[in-house]
């Protein structure tokens, strides 16, 4: 599926993205860059969400809040679950 977006640009960003594009720029057409802009945002945004989680972790480690895993995904996920219902934080 594709969607069409028009976007008015004040006269700055229009220049800065005229130098982006064609012959002398990095990108062939206004599109293609806005696309990669959106791409890199959405790796940004998913290297910040797993920055939390791996924060998260370490903040759980440092709190004393650690199982020993079985191995078993499912089943540690479940142990957890349990943990928590029972109020262990």
């Amino acid at each position: 599926m594709s969607e069409r977006i028009n976007a008015r640009l004040s006269k700055p960003l229009a220049e800065f993205v005229d130098r982006m594009v064609g012959e002398t720029g990095l990108y062939e057409t206004p599109s293609e860059y806005v696309r990669d802009l959106i791409r890199r945002d959405m790796e940004r945004r998913d290297g910040q969400f797993v920055q939390h989680a791996i924060l998260a972790g370490y903040r759980d480690l440092a709190a004393g809040r650690v199982f020993a895993s079985s191995g078993d995904f499912k089943a540690d996920m479940a142990a957890l679950d349990r943990k928590e219902a029972d109020g262990w934080q």
